[in-house]
């Protein structure tokens, strides 16, 4: 990259020291990828000379630069080729020279926007690289977000090339106990020559009994052979996990693996963590800090209970699966349950929400407290949490699922105390919502303790073994915009400490699945029969009385056009001015159809 630059340099010389002055001439600070884009177009020179500028390699560095920091002569250039990969450049316009930059350069010049040159050699750098540095992973951007299948794929290979790979999987099998009952083999098989022999000798008997046969009518031969119950409820079901194992020992591929270890009973206790908010299924909607996460968990929830009963059954064992959603409590509850410890989860069976209080040295904090706020609380909320969940549970979950920046820390903390596998959810990651919130976070802090948060962040996303994404775009967003994660791969709070190496998106342990949406909810208008209709009446009122009230602005005066709706808190990032601007200035949208947003309160007084 230096190379380009500077050959772009040597051949349109008068035009870019014109461009870059123009950034220069701004003063010290930040440029983003629009303030970059403009300066070139407002250059002042000929048309041909703006042209081959335009159309050269330096206009292909500019299009794929994130930002600019420009400190006077210098301009530095942190320059994005594609997603995962990041390249930086700085270029001094008195001399017209070019240099490379490491990471950790870049962040000390970028520093210098906040508190000068500084030559203090012992600034804490966070470099993570290190400790996944033998963990395999893709190098190609678009394999971001696969990394089951990345994984599948290298271990089936290796399975392939090297047939002593597959002593781990047999002692596996061997070790695998729930409750201290054996799953999958007993002691009878003691190698992989012996697993392969008493696999086609049980799919020889197995193979005679029609497809049907329950587990119990021959679980003692079964037995015999080295199998344990956990194979199947039926001859079809073990018969066909036999199969799939004696593929694997002879000529494993990636989605045979990915099967059968999907089929492997594993996870009968969950934990599933969101401190923040006012967890609660009535009454709770509106409230602060009180929103789609706790929608999205219930829902999860219920359908994972689903899953995993019906997991078992098939699997031919009689465990009773055990989900603890876990939470804060709240003495001060404003009318919720949240002051319950032990709350069932409606249309479940197996699922409660655990709450926990947040403690101090001055007893249990009784009021809600924003999830800006709740860092101080969270390493004493862990060790409360563990002793309630070893308790609910009777010994440790088999999972933990982490949710938001906090719940990610706590199921840090749990994980490694409870030495069980963990997932984060981030659900939204602030750094980005707030520009240049990591290189001015002072100005933040007091507000929103971004220091914390994006701390929180970093720690928990390294020692997650696996994170689940809505999309491609919130891990490594797209060709020109950075990923959510993507943004804390290389990041600076100065004063505190720059991370080199924070996050790699290429980390086989970032996996997109796409949240599913409940049909009886989510259905196309021509299903009329599906509507609720016993509020349609309230509704018109609302939206077609030309009375004001202190709870709306505006009516819509025809009843023909459909209605743009949108419903969301009155914050920055959520930017619903700009989408009621973008609306009202829009003379054909207006034409065609109504706008209906619902953001809380209209009297300023009454908003939180």
């Amino acid at each position: 990259m230096r190379d380009r630059v500077q050959d772009t340099l040597s051949a349109h010389r008068n035009e870019l020291v014109s461009l870059l002055s123009r950034y220069v001439d701004q003063g010290k600070g930040i440029l983003h990828p629009n303030n970059l884009i403009d300066e070139l177009d407002n250059m002042v020179c000929d048309d041909e000379a703006r042209i081959r500028l335009r159309d050269g390699p330096f206009s292909e560095v500019l299009k794929a630069a994130q930002e600019a920091i420009v400190l006077p002569p210098f301009v530095a250039v942190a320059i994005r080729p594609r997603p995962g990969v990041w390249e930086y450049v700085r270029v001094d316009i008195s001399q017209l020279s070019v240099e490379e930059l490491t990471v950790s350069e870049y962040l000390r010049f970028k520093e210098e926007l906040v508190d000068g040159p500084s030559n203090d050699p012992y600034v804490l750098e966070l470099d993570f690289e290190p400790f996944n540095a033998n963990c395999p992973r893709s190098t190609r951007s678009s394999s971001i977000g696969n990394g089951v299948q990345f994984l599948n794929r290298q271990l089936s290979s290796n399975m392939f090339r090297n047939k002593d790979s597959l002593e781990p999987l047999l002692d596996f099998l061997r070790v695998h106990k729930y409750k201290g009952q054996a799953l999958m083999l007993n002691d009878r098989i003691k190698s992989v020559s012996r697993l392969q022999s008493a696999l086609l000798k049980a799919e020889e008997h197995i193979s005679k009994l029609p497809p049907e046969t329950l587990y119990t009518e021959f679980e003692y031969t079964f037995q015999g052979m080295g199998f344990e119950r956990g194979w199947g409820d039926t001859a079809a079901r073990v018969l066909e996990m036999m199969h799939l194992l004696l593929d694997i020992l002879q000529a494993p591929d990636p989605s045979t693996l990915e099967t059968f270890l999907g089929r492997v009973p594993m996870v009968f206790n969950v934990v599933i963590l969101s401190p923040h908010g006012y967890f609660g299924q009535a009454n709770v909607l509106g409230l602060p800090d009180t929103g789609g996460q706790i929608v999205y968990i219930l829902d999860q929830v219920r359908a994972l209970e689903n899953e995993m009963l019906l997991r078992i059954q098939q699997q031919g064992l009689d465990f009773k699966p055990k989900i603890l959603i876990v939470t804060r409590l709240i003495p001060d509850s404003k009318g919720t349950s949240c002051n319950q410890r032990l709350e069932r989860v409606s249309g479940t069976e197996h699922t409660s929400i655990l709450r926990v209080p947040f403690r101090s040295e001055h007893g249990i904090l009784r009021k809600w407290i924003s999830r800006f706020d709740v860092w101080p609380y969270l390493e004493k909320y862990a060790e409360d949490a563990a002793s309630e969940i070893v308790a609910e549970l009777q010994g440790f979950p088999d999972f933990i699922i982490g949710n938001y920046s906090d719940g990610n820390l706590v199921a840090s903390l749990l994980a490694y105390k409870m030495g069980v596998t963990q997932c984060n959810i981030a659900h939204a990651l602030e750094k980005t919502k707030y520009p240049d919130s990591d290189i001015y976070w002072k100005k933040f802090d007091e507000k929103y303790h971004f220091s914390c948060q994006f701390t929180a962040d970093v720690l928990a996303m390294n020692n997650a073994d696996f994170i689940i994404t809505s999309t491609y775009q919130e891990i490594a967003g797209t060709k020109t915009t950075v990923g959510q994660y993507e943004s804390h791969s290389a990041f600076t709070l100065p004063g505190q400490y720059r991370v080199v190496h924070g996050i790699n998106v290429f980390d086989t342990k970032f996996n997109i699945v796409s949240p599913g949406a409940d049909m009886d909810i989510y259905f196309p208008c021509s299903d009329k029969q599906k509507r609720l209709t016993a509020l349609h009446g309230s509704i018109e009122e609302m939206l077609y009385d030309h009375e004001q009230t202190d709870e709306r602005i505006g009516t819509l005066t025809d009843r023909s056009k459909p209605i743009i709706f949108s419903m969301a808190r009155l914050d920055r990032v959520k930017n619903m001015t700009g989408f009621v601007e973008c609306y009202g200035k829009n003379t054909k949208l207006r034409e065609l159809a109504n706008l209906v947003v619902v953001a809380g309160y209209i009297d300023v007084k009454k908003s939180k």
